[in-house]
């Protein structure tokens, strides 16, 4: 990228120095495949050594700088006693709006992924800084650390300047090639989704979607290919125990190891270990005969990524490409289970997803709910619930409940998860869910995972997460987006069974409501102009829709007040768009009587900023803080705790005029 694009963007990247040390390698001493833990500087103080960051060769000489991203890969060869000062920090974008800008116009977000080396024009003003900020970050008090990221702004301009002085070339770490590496050298230790993207620094969604249109592949198929490649070999090559091999592969459970290896190779690895020695014994080419003896062959397949060839062997049964990213389900194994399971309990086979009305048919023993349309089979203890998808056939009385991103509303209900995907810390259910597994981001979650967890029931936001989970247990697919928060809370309160305490909980949110309304009535606010706002000095997004989060539900749907005119007439038009990007210079203008800003982690302090201090509703104290995390949910446990917020917020204000 070009250099006064990378000096944008340090402009708007909040960040914080994680580690400064100072290292020093006899002559001779190596250093191998060490995965940096986020973005750094390495800066040499003395001495040479030969490095490798990433495959690319660096001779690092007396001042010499080198920066490389988080998930890189670095070698280190000293060729004489080698000093080298190691910089660790952490940035990102803080103004969302320009995050999402920028990832749709960028490979990635830079420049803390560039790599680039370079010997300093003055290489003594930068170790000036770093000196100073090794000297601060050693006494560790608050004023020191504040001191530390003062000195780490001047740290980076001083490297601005000097690189635009020699005009460096900068390019960016690869992280699917980062990833490809880390997998092979790693593949026996717990990862995920997440944890790799973390790894190389990006949102698990962006890192998936890279990944798959550069190799074709997902991560997880990734992993799972390279785990059961080496499980074959050492199946064939060795005499180690099955429980020895799975947990060489990174499988603690032999058992979800055989039903995995069963499932891309088509046969157990117990027979699969038998017929390839056999076939051995008999042509003497045992590679060429374990790849042939058994049933149809697959084509082995190689990624060629810039020269990164790594094969994968996929047996004989093929990767599969689907539209998630997520590797197929094992079903039939699964299916053998939870049948045997049944039979050892004395209880009857539940019926398939999809069979629906055939639970219904001895009327002596099902009770139908007119309002919900779902059946309960008090025989075979389930229920059939009507869905977008057709009929459901779900158990009676769940005991392992999986739900993707709907967790606020199943635990308004009563009923405590066994995993859901992630929740943000300051979610206003987040202690309901103390102990729940969490499964990663709620758009792509980890179906081993999930397997590894035998649920009886899933509940999914997505058409997505449907396709991806839905031969695990009974799935449900709830399409939230299209519904309002008593249609949602109905339809997941169905398959429990819950529908009175659905009920319950509507009349009673509808109870605080009207008592809100009263109570800011008789104060003289309902009818004052509410704004809700997000972003820092470089711009606003001002919400202009109901559906939006940030407490618009909370205040423009629930409470019913107004957002100023040039707002509301957005609102009151239904569309798709959740706001408007405005620049500071003219946010005066759709600033309400009280005005709600979403903050987070890295946010811009506006106090200096002369236009926001003179908002006459900043100025006289109208301005309340919602904390994003709280305000980003809207099932009606996040809506019932925002609405009280709203009201003791409003009221706890100065009056508007």
């Amino acid at each position: 990228m070009q250099l006064d694009e990378q000096m944008k963007c340090w402009n708007l990247a909040a960040v914080k120095v994680l580690d400064i040390r100072r290292i020093v390698m006899e002559a001779g001493e190596q250093l191998s495949s060490y995965t940096l833990p986020a973005n750094g500087f390495i800066y040499t103080i003395r001495g040479s050594a030969d490095l490798l960051l990433d495959g690319r060769a660096y001779k690092a000489e007396r001042f010499y700088m080198l920066h490389g991203a988080k998930g890189s890969s670095m070698d280190i060869q000293a060729n004489e006693d080698f000093e080298y000062l190691l910089l660790y920090y952490r940035a990102f974008l803080a103004f969302p709006s320009y995050r999402k800008k920028w990832l749709l116009t960028q490979s990635e977000v830079a420049p803390f992924s560039l790599q680039y080396g370079f010997t300093p024009s003055s290489p003594l003003r930068l170790l000036r800084y770093l000196d100073e900020i090794e000297d601060a970050w050693v006494q560790s008090g608050s004023l020191d650390l504040l001191h530390t990221k003062s000195l780490f702004y001047q740290f980076i301009h001083e490297l601005m300047v000097q690189l635009t002085e020699q005009e460096i070339k900068t390019e960016h770490a690869d992280p699917v090639k980062q990833s490809l590496r880390y997998i092979q050298n790693h593949y026996r230790e717990q990862i995920t989704l997440d944890s790799l993207a973390e790894q190389f620094n990006y949102s698990s969604r962006h890192f998936s979607m890279q990944f798959k249109r550069k190799t074709g592949y997902s991560p997880i198929d990734y992993l799972i290919q390279t785990r059961i490649a080496k499980a074959r070999t050492l199946l064939v090559r060795s005499d180690a125990t099955l429980s020895e091999i799975a947990a060489e592969v990174g499988y603690s459970d032999v058992y979800y190891f055989s039903r995995i290896f069963k499932k891309h190779v088509g046969i157990s690895p117990i027979l699969y270990q038998r017929k390839t020695r056999e076939a051995g014994r008999k042509e003497d080419h045992p590679l060429q005969i374990s790849e042939s003896s058994i049933g149809r062959r697959w084509k082995s397949g190689y990624i060629d990524y810039e020269n990164h060839y790594q094969y994968i062997d996929g047996g004989s049964t093929p990767m599969k490409r689907r539209k998630t990213g997520s590797s197929m389900i094992m079903i039939a194994l699964l299916s053998i289970t939870m049948l045997l399971a049944a039979c050892s309990s004395g209880t009857a086979t539940t019926p398939a997803a999809g069979e629906g009305t055939g639970a219904s048919s001895n009327n002596s023993s099902t009770a139908v709910s007119s309002d919900t349309g779902s059946q309960t089979n008090k025989d075979n203890e389930t229920r059939t619930v009507s869905t977008v998808k057709g009929d459901v056939v779900v158990p009676a009385n769940p005991k392992r409940v999986v739900v993707l991103y709907l967790q606020g509303d199943v635990v308004a209900l009563g009923v405590k998860p066994i995993a859901t995907s992630d929740v943000y810390s300051g979610a206003a259910y987040k202690s309901e869910l103390v102990g729940v597994n969490s499964l990663g981001t709620w758009f792509e979650p980890n179906p081993e995972a999930v397997i590894d967890l035998d649920p009886d029931l899933i509940i999914v936001p997505s058409e997505e997460t449907y396709d991806t989970l839905k031969d695990i247990a009974p799935t449900v697919y709830i399409p939230y987006e299209k519904m309002t928060t008593e249609e949602r809370l109905h339809s997941i309160a169905s398959i429990f069974g819950k529908e009175k305490e659905a009920e319950v909980l509507i009349n009673n949110l509808n109870s605080k409501v009207e008592e809100g309304k009263k109570t800011l009535a008789n104060a003289g606010i309902l009818d004052k102009t509410i704004s809700i706002i997000e972003g820092g000095l470089k711009g606003m997004v001002v919400v202009e829709s109901k559906q939006f989060g940030r407490g618009s539900q909370a205040i423009y749907e629930y409470l019913e007040m107004k957002a100023p005119t040039v707002v509301q007439n957005k609102i009151d038009v239904v569309s798709d768009a959740a706001g408007s990007s405005i620049s500071m210079e003219v946010l005066p203008e759709y600033i309400g009587d009280y005005v709600f800003r979403s903050v987070y982690e890295g946010a811009d302090n506006l106090t200096d900023n002369p236009i926001w201090r003179n908002i006459t509703a900043v100025k006289e104290g109208r301005l309340i803080e919602i904390d994003f995390d709280f305000f980003y949910y809207s099932d009606i446990y996040s809506i019932n705790k925002q609405l009280d917020f709203v009201v003791d917020k409003l009221l706890a204000a100065p009056r508007a005029r």
